[in-house]
């Protein structure tokens, strides 16, 4: 049976103690919350990676990283490599975010690279695909995500493919206060596992966790999450409130 998740990225906000704050609201509210249908996942900035596993050595939290290098090792100034991120246990990390593609350009090709790059060090990567308002527009969405799909992931073989998470961002309802309908967010979902379904089989296609990741909210998440084929969510501005993070953990 496929996992539930609310997985949080922070992106690039909070300072050191802001970070520890939050962390510690999380970790308290959680001692008087229990969450039992879904697992959690904080992707914090890279430097604040180390003081996050502290906080969440003794909870049922997993943690993940937002980004990794395409490389393995090397002169790549700045850049972090998966086996850095295995070497500290982590568990997840973030590809593709709709972000990454946009603002640094990062291609189809490059992602598939990263991916293997976590798969060879046993980091289970959230692969984000969506479309931007324009494709939507045009009625080109499914082609879209299709394509990123086939040229990030299908070059897997079925085990590998089997560690993948998937998150679906419509890029236009992220950080507009615009979120997909219920319908919308359930219809590319369908879509999604439909192409899993041809290419892996309907097992594989029915245990692939897939998240959405436009604007879910402490207020929409139950909404959202009751949708057979959501499986949880991405959560990026909701996220950096302890007290929503929570309630959107629980909203399954």
């Amino acid at each position: 049976m496929r996992k539930k998740m609310a997985a949080a990225n922070w992106k690039m906000n909070k300072t050191f103690s802001e970070a520890e704050d939050l962390l510690t609201e999380i970790v308290d509210l959680l001692e008087k919350t229990k969450i039992e249908k879904s697992e959690m996942i904080i992707c914090p900035p890279f430097p604040y990676l180390e003081m996050a596993l502290d906080f969440v050595s003794e909870t049922d939290i997993c943690l993940g990283a937002q980004n990794v290098s395409e490389y393995e090792k090397g002169a790549y100034t700045g850049e972090v490599s998966a086996e850095m991120l295995a070497s500290m246990t982590l568990e997840y990390c973030i590809v593709g975010h709709s972000e990454r593609r946009s603002y640094f350009r990062e291609s189809n090709q490059q992602i598939a690279k990263k991916i293997e790059q976590l798969l060879k060090q046993s980091v289970s990567p959230i692969f984000c695909c969506g479309e931007p308002l324009e494709v939507r527009n045009e009625g080109k969405h499914f082609d879209l995500v299709k394509k990123q799909i086939e040229e990030s992931l299908f070059f897997l073989n079925p085990a590998d493919f089997s560690k993948i998470v998937i998150a679906y961002e419509p890029v236009w309802a992220i950080g507009t206060g615009v979120t997909a309908t219920s319908e919308q967010a359930q219809e590319m979902h369908a879509f999604i596992r439909s192409l899993i379904t041809g290419k892996y089989g309907a097992e594989i296609a029915d245990d692939t966790t897939i998240l959405y990741g436009g604007s879910c909210n402490a207020k929409n998440a139950k909404e959202l999450f009751a949708n057979p084929d959501v499986d949880g969510g991405l959560i990026g501005g909701a996220s950096l409130v302890a007290a929503d993070f929570v309630q959107i953990a629980n909203s399954f």
